[in-house]
Order: structure tokens, then C-alpha cells, then sequence
């Protein structure tokens, strides 16, 4: 059964950082990448970073890159995120679509199948 839990949210100044983390099972990250996703209530759905599982490579949406990092261990994909910013506000949630590619984060409107919860970071002073 393929579960995706998500841990490490919550409230951070500007410029603070915080680390999500994104605890998989059912399936192998070597196999099968994992993305990050962000939602802030009454807007779309934004696709953040991916880790292929083909060659290991990054994918960053522009508004994350240089700021935020994605890792991987055996069975967790990570989230660095700092330098945050009021506009990193938002619901944030980690998927799979059991691909080993980032078509999940980088097509916009792709079918995704498994999502984990929901976890609020707030970025404020």
C-alpha cells in the first residue's frame, strides 16, 4: 500500500528556514520520484521541486530555486527550505504518481494518485 506522510511544518519568521520531510512505503525511491506541491486557498496548485528517480536530478520551479533543497534517503524525501519568505505561505504536500519521472511537478494539471497530508507552513512575523 503506498502511503506518503508528511512532517515538519509550521510557523517561521522571514528569512528563517524549516525542513519538511516526506516519509515513504509501498513503493522504492529509487524506482519512483516524488515531488513537492504548494496551495494557497483560492489558487492553483504549484508544483515546487522533484527528485528523479531516473538520474537523481533536481527539478525547482523558479520562485524556489537557489532557496529551497530536495533530498532523499532511503525511504524519506526532504524539503530545505530557506530564506523563506511571506510569499511561502501555504499548504504544502508531497505526491507521487509512481513514475520515475518529474512529469508530476513539471506538467501542469498531471494526474497525481498519491498524496500525502496536508501540512500548514506559515511564514510571518
Amino acid at each position: 500500500q503506498v502511503q506518503l506522510v508528511e512532517s515538519g511544518g509550521g510557523l517561521v519568521h522571514p528569512g528563517g528556514s524549516l525542513n519538511l520531510s516526506c516519509a515513504v512505503s509501498g513503493f522504492n525511491l529509487d524506482d519512483y520520484s516524488v515531488g513537492w506541491f504548494r496551495q494557497v486557498p483560492g489558487e492553483v496548485r504549484e508544483g515546487l521541486s522533484c527528485l528523479s528517480a531516473t538520474d537523481g536530478r533536481p527539478f525547482y520551479v523558479d520562485s524556489v530555486k537557489g532557496r529551497f533543497t530536495i533530498s532523499r534517503d532511503q525511504n524519506t524525501v526532504y524539503l530545505q527550505m530557506n530564506n523563506m519568505k511571506p510569499e511561502d505561505t501555504a499548504v504544502y504536500r508531497c505526491a507521487t504518481d509512481l513514475t520515475p519521472w518529474c512529469g508530476l511537478v513539471t506538467i501542469p494539471g498531471h494526474k497525481i494518485r498519491y498524496w500525502s497530508q496536508e501540512t500548514q507552513v506559515t511564514v510571518s512575523t
